[in-house]
């Protein structure tokens, strides 16, 4: 994934928790493994969409995050929409 979330690439900008019911609509997709349509913004900055299903959305260091089926991560406060919905604001 173009500038998916590794461990340690956080330390430049502080994360923002997400509103709660986006973040229950992350889980709502972890469980149910549904196929989505993620836009977000890479570490680098840079916009990304992805098709993809969510494995696990989980808490790191004081930030949270999604994983997909291959392993890579990304911080749910660099997501921008779930299947056409926008992240709405906190």
């Amino acid at each position: 994934m173009p500038g998916s979330d590794m461990p340690g690439n956080d330390k430049t900008d502080e994360y923002q928790p997400i509103a709660c019911s986006f973040h229950d609509r992350l889980e709502a997709a972890a469980v149910t493994r549904t196929e989505c349509e993620l836009v977000y913004r890479g570490s680098d900055g840079a916009q990304a969409t992805e098709v993809l299903r969510i494995a696990d959305v989980f808490s790191r260091d004081g930030a949270e995050y999604i994983t997909n089926d291959a392993g890579e991560q990304i911080r749910l406060d660099r997501i921008i929409s779930l299947d056409g919905v926008a992240l709405p604001p906190d």
